[in-house]
C-alpha cells in the first residue's frame, strides 16, 4: 500500500510539473506573438515615415501615402492595416525611434494607448508602470482613463512620482501611493441613493483584484472586519492591509456617508491597537484611511494631530466619471489642498 501511495504522488508531482511547463510555455508564447506584431507595425510604420520625408509637403504626402497603403492592405489583410492602425504606426516610430527600446512585455493595444498621449513624462509613467506591475491592456486603459497619474501629482512632484516609477526610489510615505479622490467604479454597484457599509466592503472583496490595482503598488490583503477585543469590548476593522514598499499595516474604514471627527477617531484606535500590538519592532507605523463619499477638509485638519503622517481620507467615487470631469475635480482637490495649506 506504502507503494502505491507513493507511485499516486509521484505522479502527481510530475503531473503538476508539465502543466506548469505547458502554461509557461503557452504564455511565452503569447508574449511572442504581442511583442511580434508590436515590431511588426514599428517597422511598417519606419517605413511609412521614410517614405513621406521624400515628400515635399510632408503632412500632405504622408496622408496620400497612408490612405493608398490601407485601400491596398485592408482588404488584403485585415482592420488591422487600416489608415487609423497605419497613422498608429507612423505615430509609433516617431515616437520610439530605437527598435531595441521597445518593452516586451507591453502589447500593440497598450503601445498605441501610450502613443495618445501627449505628455512625455505621462507617457513615461504609464509605460513604465505597465511593466513594473505587470498591468494588462485593459487594466493599463483603465488607469489612464482614471487619471492615475494626474490623482498622485495631487499629494507629490512630478519628480517623485516618477523616480518610483523609474524604481530610483522606494515611497517613503503613504501620500505618495494612496489617491484622493479613489475610483471604485469596478465594483459594478447600481446607481442609487445611498448603500449599507457592508454592501460596499462585500463589492470591495469580490473584485479584490482590481481594489489592489487601484491602491497603487505593494498592498496585499490581510483581513476583512478584523476582531479588536479591548477588555469587554468588540470593535471591528473594515479591511486590513499590508504594504511592502512602506512596510507597515494599512487599517481601511469605510463610511458611505461624509467622514466625520468621530469616524477619525475609531480609525485613530484601530491604527493604535495594531501599533501596539500587531506590529513588529522593525516595521514602521500603521496607515490608516477613511474613504467616504465627502469630507470636510478642515474638520480633518482640526481634528487629528498638527503632525499627523499615519491617517488619511480619501473620497471614493463608484461610477467613472468623463476625462473632463474628473480633471475638473483633480484641480479643485488641488485648489482646496492649496488653500488649507495658507490658512
Amino acid at each position: 500500500m506504502a507503494g502505491i501511495k507513493q507511485r499516486d504522488e509521484l505522479q502527481s508531482a510530475i503531473l503538476s510539473d508539465v502543466k506548469r511547463i505547458i502554461d509557461t510555455a503557452r504564455s511565452n508564447a503569447v508574449r511572442s506573438v504581442d511583442f511580434c506584431r508590436v515590431q511588426m507595425y514599428w517597422h511598417i510604420g519606419r517605413r511609412i515615415f521614410e517614405e513621406e520625408q521624400q515628400g515635399k509637403e510632408r503632412a500632405d504626402y504622408g496622408k496620400y501615402l497612408i490612405k493608398g497603403l490601407a485601400r491596398t492592405l485592408e482588404p488584403e489583410y485585415g482592420s488591422g492595416f487600416s489608415y487609423r492602425q497605419l497613422a498608429f504606426c507612423r505615430q509609433f516610430y516617431r515616437l520610439y525611434p530605437i527598435v531595441n527600446a521597445l518593452r516586451s512585455q507591453l502589447n500593440w493595444t497598450q503601445y498605441r494607448m501610450l502613443i495618445q498621449i501627449d505628455d512625455p513624462d505621462k507617457r513615461e509613467y504609464y509605460e513604465l508602470e505597465s511593466v513594473n506591475n505587470g498591468w494588462t491592456a485593459r487594466e493599463t486603459e483603465r488607469q489612464i482613463n482614471s487619471l492615475l497619474y494626474e490623482r498622485l501629482l495631487l499629494s507629490n512632484d512630478k519628480e517623485t512620482v516618477m523616480a518610483v516609477a523609474r524604481k530610483e526610489r522606494v515611497p517613503q510615505t503613504p501620500q505618495e501611493i494612496i489617491k484622493d479622490p479613489m475610483v471604485l467604479e469596478f465594483l459594478g454597484l447600481e446607481r442609487k441613493a445611498a448603500y449599507y457599509e457592508k454592501d460596499l466592503e462585500s463589492a470591495i472583496i469580490s473584485h479584490l483584484a482590481d481594489f489592489l490595482l487601484e491602491m497603487g503598488n505593494g498592498f496585499s490583503f490581510v483581513a476583512r472586519q478584523k476582531r479588536i477585543l479591548l477588555e469587554d469590548d468588540e470593535f471591528f476593522a473594515d479591511l486590513v492591509f499590508y504594504n511592502r514598499l512602506l512596510r507597515c499595516f494599512v487599517v481601511i474604514e469605510l463610511k458611505t456617508g461624509k467622514l466625520t471627527h468621530q469616524d477619525l477617531g475609531q480609525l485613530q484606535m484601530y491604527v493604535n491597537y495594531y501599533d501596539r500590538c500587531e506590529k513588529l519592532p522593525e516595521e514602521n507605523q500603521t496607515i490608516g484611511i477613511l474613504l467616504g463619499t465627502d469630507k470636510n477638509e478642515t474638520v480633518v485638519k482640526m481634528t487629528l494631530p498638527a503632525d499627523n503622517k499615519t491617517i488619511l481620507t480619501s473620497e471614493y467615487r463608484l461610477y467613472l466619471p468623463t476625462q473632463s470631469q474628473l480633471i475638473e475635480e483633480v484641480n479643485n482637490v488641488r485648489k482646496s489642498m492649496e488653500a488649507n495649506k495658507e490658512q
